[in-house]
């Protein structure tokens, strides 16, 4: 067992510093850093860190690039699920966990998006709404109330 409150540290300082094995870079892996930078910046300058820190770790690791290419998905997890419900006051690893076991489904956006539409070129390169159910209350993602655009 990891020592306490390490894991979710050490994952976002292997990313930062390109260091993390790919092995390790996992879906969980990239909540925890969506975590991590909820809990340590402002949701926009959040969103903006991770893109360019996953970018830059992919280019670095030889990885396909799509991290700024997943923006529907990236907010859907950041914001959706770990502003909401993100308490700074928590250890950061036992609160990442029960977010992971929460949230952490990969097949969630599926229960709002269609997967034609969650996977489109316009949902890679910006935000969309859902067009299965919408995310109430969540006024960072009802960005600005605007029809949704078409894939």
């Amino acid at each position: 067992m990891r020592e306490a409150n390490l894991e979710t540290e050490r994952i976002v300082q292997g990313l930062i510093e390109r260091t993390l094995s790919k092995s390790e870079w996992t879906h969980q892996a990239h909540l925890r850093a969506g975590l991590w930078h909820v809990l340590h910046h402002s949701d926009e300058v959040a969103l903006q860190l991770l893109r360019q820190r996953i970018s830059a770790y992919n280019n670095a690791t030889g990885l396909a690039n799509t991290a700024s290419s997943d923006e529907t998905i990236t907010r859907f997890y950041v914001i959706r699920t770990f502003v909401r419900f993100a308490d700074a006051s928590r250890p950061i690893d036992e609160l990442a966990e029960e977010l992971i076991a929460r949230f952490g489904d990969r097949k969630l956006p599926l229960r709002y998006y269609t997967q034609s539409r969650l996977f489109c070129a316009t949902a890679r390169l910006s935000w969309m709404e859902p067009d299965m159910k919408p995310l109430q209350g969540d006024p960072v993602l009802a960005s600005g109330g605007s029809k949704p655009r078409e894939c």
